[in-house]
């Protein structure tokens, strides 16, 4: 009976109208952003005679706009409807790469940049809004497992995106790269017509100002335990990946004594160890509420820094790599569900919209400081360092446990 019941899930998630849409556009909008990551970066790479102000250029043109739009993507997200934001998201891009493509034909190269920066500020009012259609249209039990395989889906292009990306630049050019990117954000934009009408939403007696509700987006993270001990776990997550994400290629030359090349190998061990991850969270979220799913990912992240800091041998932090990247997928997939399932739908784009800077920032303090840092302090404490924040992370879920243990009491029940 328990297992008729299994299958029967699995195939109502795989029925489920929203799920098949947003997987489908997501595969594209993939294909789309990987191209544009990697064509643009050689690109550059060539053009500038490997200029790092340049190439740091590209960083700056993805990245910044999460700081800067994020909460403001996520406040017009909760105003708009969702499905007609996430197409006109993915119309603008494809457009605004096109007006690119004409300017590299007629014009300066430099306007690339401009490609990077106008799809990485509409993503920032497309991914809320994508998060808000699971909220709507997609039952609270299935969430979990949704989520699951939307991450296995990024999970697999982390391996594949770089690949495809070089791959499309060395054997077209730039110009066939740009115009991929441009096919691929409109079949995304096209795809997403097949979802849903959005639900009519009822008109307001009082009409609020944007500042009224960036206000009350805050208010509403403030006042949810659940959510303000998230973003507690977030900024110590985050604060704990930036300080050793420059000092991979270190670990590798001055810890394990190798050509730094080798990195490669342990890149690849981790993004296998992702999809990989990504398929048995599938069957793990069904029964783990999302608190203890976030928790157990950190809990083995901290025991792989720690490991990463000491181990000499490569076979060994090869191995903690794949590992690692095993239980990653529990972390996103724990994060994403716990904002869905403590979120009310009308607060989804502002919430994301709060967190995800947080854990940007603070990856981006200590990446910055890692350099200096790394000039005071040994490796081994760098990288014990992180592992400590990662329990840092782990004791603000603590309290909600008490909580999930009352879920999985009430699911054996039924």
């Amino acid at each position: 009976m328990e297992q008729t019941k299994t299958e029967m899930t699995m195939g109502t998630l795989f029925r489920n109208r929203v799920i098949q849409v947003i997987l489908l556009s997501t595969l594209f909008l993939q294909i789309g952003i990987w191209v544009r990551n990697y064509s643009i970066l050689l690109f550059v790479v060539e053009k500038t005679n490997e200029n790092p102000v340049a190439v740091s250029l590209i960083s700056v043109a993805e990245f910044a706009p999460i700081f800067l739009f994020s909460f403001i993507g996520g406040t017009f997200a909760d105003r708009w409807r969702p499905k007609r934001t996430m197409i006109w998201c993915d119309f603008l891009s494809a457009v605004s790469i096109f007006i690119v493509l004409l300017t590299l034909v007629f014009g300066s190269w430099k306007a690339i940049f401009f490609a990077t920066l106008v799809s990485s500020i509409l993503s920032q009012f497309s991914q809320p809004s994508g998060m808000k259609l699971f909220k709507l249209h997609v039952p609270e039990e299935l969430i979990q497992m949704g989520m699951s395989i939307y991450q296995t889906m990024f999970a697999l292009f982390m391996i594949l995106g770089p690949v495809l990306g070089t791959f499309v630049y060395q054997q077209y050019g730039i110009n066939t790269a740009i115009a991929i990117m441009g096919v691929a954000f409109l079949l995304s934009a096209g795809i997403l017509f097949l979802l849903p009408a959005d639900f009519e939403v009822e008109e307001k007696k009082e009409k609020t100002t944007i500042w009224q509700e960036m206000k009350a987006g805050f208010k509403y993270v403030l006042n949810s335990r659940a959510l303000t001990l998230l973003g507690g776990t977030f900024a110590a997550a985050g604060l704990a990946i930036g300080l050793t994400q420059p000092l991979a290629v270190f670990l590798v030359t001055e810890q394990l004594g190798l050509p730094k090349e080798q990195l490669q190998w342990l890149m690849a061990a981790f993004g296998t160890g992702m999809i990989l991850g990504g398929g048995l969270t599938v069957g793990l979220a069904k029964k783990t509420p999302p608190q203890i799913l976030l928790a157990l990912g950190l809990a083995v992240n901290a025991i792989g820094f720690m490991i990463y800091g000491i181990s000499e041998m490569f076979w060994l932090t090869m191995a903690v790599e794949f590992i690692t990247g095993l239980f990653m997928p529990c972390i996103h997939i724990g994060i994403n569900t716990m904002i869905l399932k403590n979120t009310e739908a009308a607060f989804i784009g502002r919430v994301n919209g709060i967190l995800s800077p947080m854990f940007m920032g603070a990856t981006v303090i200590t990446m910055t400081a890692s350099g200096w840092l790394k000039q005071k302090l040994s490796l081994v404490t760098m990288y014990e360092g992180s592992a400590l924040l990662f329990v840092v992370g782990i004791l603000f879920l603590v309290p909600l446990f008490k909580g999930a243990t009352t879920m999985l009491k009430k699911s054996e029940e039924v």
